[in-house]
Parts: C-alpha cells; structure tokens; sequence
C-alpha cells in the first residue's frame, strides 16, 4: 500500500446513529494512529450520492487504500457505489457490539459479511477487521490489512475428500420441491439473487413467483374468526400479546394467514418473503412471525426473499425433522470463542429455552408487532448455507453448541460456540465471500450436508 489512506463510515438511519457517530470519530483517531495520513471525515454516509461524492473525492486525492467502517448495517447498495469509483485495496471495518439484551443497535458484523458478499461477487481487493476501536490489537490489525493481502483469501474451499460418495449415508434429495417467491429482494442484497434454470439443474427445486399484492389480498381477505382464532392459539404459547398495538398485531397476523393460504393454494415447501419495508409501511405489520408459525407446521418461512437461504432450510428440515431457523451471524467475541445468530423474530416457538415463554415484540427497526421474542435453547446445532459465493456454488456446513444464556439482543437470537476458533470462522466467512443468513439446526447433521453436496456435485466449505 502506498499513498494516504482514505476513511468513511456507512450507517442507515434504522439503527442507532448517535452511537454510530460515537465509534465512528473513535475509530478514525484510531486510524490516524495506525498511518502516517488519513483523509477523509467522521461524517456518517447513508445515501448512494453522498457515498459516491465522497468516493469520487477520496479517489482524486490519490489514496493507496480506503478504509470503510461500517458504523452500522447497511445494504451493499453503498459499498458498491464506493467500490465502483475507487482503484484501490478496501479495508471493511466492523466493531463487535455489547450483548445487553437489547436491541441491536449497531449490527455491524452483519454489515461487512453483506458488504464482502459484493465485493467477491465483483472481484474487488477487499480486506477486513473486527475491532472496537479502543482495542489494544486494533492498531495492529489495520495495519496488517492495510499492507499485507487479505489473509486466508487462497485456501482452499473444499475439504479433502468431502466429494467422495458417502456410501453409508443416504443424501437427501429436494427433488420437486417449491420456493414460494412473495415479491423481489431488497436492493442491495445481492446474497438474496437466484436464477431458476441453475438453481432446478442443481437441486430439483422451482421457484413459483407471486408480487406482494397478491399477499396483501390474501391477508385482508382472512376473516375476523380466523385472525381472532389465530390470537387466541398464540396467547396459548408466547405472553405479551395485550402490549402490543392491536391494530398492527391484527395486519401481522393476516399476513400469516394470507401466507398460510398461499402456501395451501399453490403448493409450496417453502416461502421467501420480501419481508420488509413494504409489510410495514404498506400493510401495517412484520412478517415474522407469521413466517415462523409457517416454520412449525413444516413449510420453512425466510426473509429478505432469499430463494437460497429458503432451500437451506429444506434441506435442515428434511435431514433433521426440526424446524429449522435462517439467522445472521451479529457479534463475535474471541474471549469465549462464541457467536450470536439472531434475526428479528423468526425463531419458532419450539427454540425456545426451556421454561422461557416466547413474548410477543415489535420490529426494533420499524416498531411494529409481531415479533418471537427469546433466546434460543441450549443443544448442539448444525449450520449450513447452499452458497452462491464468488459465483460458484458450494454448501457451507459448520458446527456448534448453542449456550444457556440470557437473550443477547431483542427478538429471536443465541449465543453459540463454534467448533472452529471464531477468528478462523470469521476468516472463513469473509474470504469466502459469504451470504450474510445462516441456516441453523439442531442435532449434528454434517454428514447429511456432506452427503448431499456430494449427491449433487458441489464442494464443501467447512465453517
């Protein structure tokens, strides 16, 4: 690397923002630090013109790197734009996050896992840390990435031997299975594309496409019996019912019901919902939990429309007879060696830690019911992923224990220790350039993983 180092930081307005001001002036006097120049500012990018202005700035300046932090998640419609004007190697900067039981404020981890996905995809020189930026090691860190090449970036993403029949073990097949599609992914989360050819040549599965319209008018159409007879089952199991707003917990649990019919009309396995902004701001009410009662009557809900995060959960479900759950890996700690998986409230009821009664939650970004809220109960698990990284296909599969612990942040989520040492999962993960959801399973399926990708042709990732 030569030259001066730019820095920027990416956030949305959904997450904290005065937080993500506080690490973000941390984090560029820790830069500073760390080189002899750094140009640039703490002012927070959260726009696509203001990412590319910034850029286009940093560019002319002649920078040898640009460091971007990501002060919060954001989608990769940002770095993309960054990456697009910039000729230079990227440092993505994430910082771990307090697990207090609370919202997530920050999910930055999240964020450089979707940021690296598009970077891969476009063949851009991108590295990465994970530190808080009054970390002892942090200054360290930035200096290695930002003059050595990314570190586990060559190795190999199969596993010797993994390819060969499994000859004790029956694969799994998907054969003839179908993703209902509800609506497009978001933009700017590339890890949610799929295209129908590759992905029924692969696995045998179709995609049917419906808009979200068709879901709305499915869920208004519900009668007022079956939403208050669906309230009435779910005051069985989970408290907190009555301290929601009413009128959105009635919109939330018609989106169920719309779903439920469509999955009853036109066949599916399994949905891929785009679950968000429109089901808030045009229906009024969160998907998720709708999506995980779907779960636990055997047709796996995903958000974000992700076809292939969908097929991941058939494939957990058929290999363990369990409802399996799809979750973003949030927070590492190297201490503990441990990991949270969490995702908004799509865990199912039966995840729940012994004794935990699931409470209804509203959206910690958009503020409305219905939402699981719980942490995920103790047992081994399985973690899988049937990837699109770098353009080719492989299937991720990992190991872990789910820990009895308190809730690490609100909604659904859990605290795991990997198999593997995190900083090797983390490396795993972004030299890889991997999707940002995780499927998770209980009970030890890795041979059944293994089998499978074998079956169709596909290596291993070990996680």
């Amino acid at each position: 690397m030569t030259g001066s180092v730019g820095f920027l930081a990416l956030a949305r307005t959904t997450f904290d923002v005065d937080l993500a001001d506080q690490i973000t002036k941390s984090a560029l006097e820790t830069l500073k630090s760390a080189v002899t120049s750094v140009i640039g500012d703490a002012a927070l990018v959260m726009d696509v013109n203001t990412a590319r202005s910034r850029a286009t700035a940093l560019a002319e300046s002649g920078i040898g790197a640009l460091c971007v932090l990501q002060a919060t998640f954001a989608d990769s419609t940002l770095i993309a734009a960054v990456a697009q004007i910039v000729e230079c190697p990227i440092v993505l900067w994430a910082v771990p996050e307090e697990r207090t039981g609370e919202r997530l404020r920050l999910n930055s981890l999240c964020g450089i896992n979707l940021a690296g996905y598009a970077l891969a995809r476009d063949g851009v020189d991108y590295r990465w840390v994970y530190r808080h930026p009054d970390d002892q090691q942090t200054v360290a860190d930035l200096e290695a990435a930002l003059h050595h090449p990314p570190h586990g970036i060559d190795r190999p993403t199969e596993s010797d031997g993994l390819l060969e029949p499994l000859q004790t073990i029956a694969p799994p097949t998907l054969d003839g299975s179908v993703v209902g599609l509800v609506g497009r992914r978001p933009d700017g989360f590339e890890p949610c594309d799929y295209n129908a050819e590759r992905l029924f040549s692969l696995t045998g599965v179709s995609v049917d496409v419906v808009d979200l319209p068709a879901l709305f008018e499915a869920g208004n159409q519900a009668s007022t019996e079956a939403v208050a007879g669906l309230r009435g089952k779910l005051a069985d199991t989970m408290t907190g019912l009555d301290d929601v707003d009413q009128a959105a917990l009635d919109r939330s649990l018609r989106i169920h019901l719309g779903l439920a019919d469509l999955v009853e009309r036109r066949d599916w396995d399994g949905v891929a919902v785009r679950c968000w902004p429109e089901c808030f701001t045009e229906f009024g009410g969160a998907a998720c939990a709708g999506m995980a009662l779907l779960t636990s009557n055997g047709t796996p809900g995903c958000c974000e429309a992700d076809v292939y995060g969908n097929v991941t959960a058939l494939l957990l479900q058929q290999l363990s007879g369990q409802p399996p759950f799809i979750a973003d890996l949030v927070d590492l700690d190297r201490v503990s060696n441990t990991g949270v998986f969490w995702h908004c409230g799509l865990a199912t009821h039966e995840m729940a830690q012994s004794g935990d009664m699931p409470r209804a939650t509203i959206h910690s970004n958009r503020n409305k019911p219905l939402l699981n809220e719980f942490s995920l109960r103790p047992g081994r698990i399985t973690l899988a992923r049937l990837s699109q990284s770098r353009g080719r296909h492989s299937l991720v599969v990992g190991g872990a224990e789910m820990l009895h612990e308190p809730l690490p942040f609100s909604g659904t989520s859990g605290v795991a220790r990997f198999d593997s040492d995190v900083a090797d999962v983390l490396d795993t993960v972004m030299a890889n350039g991997l999707e940002h959801h995780y499927g998770i399973a209980y009970g030890d399926h890795r041979d059944g993983l293994r089998a499978y990708a074998a079956h169709i042709g596909v290596p291993v990732i070990d996680l």
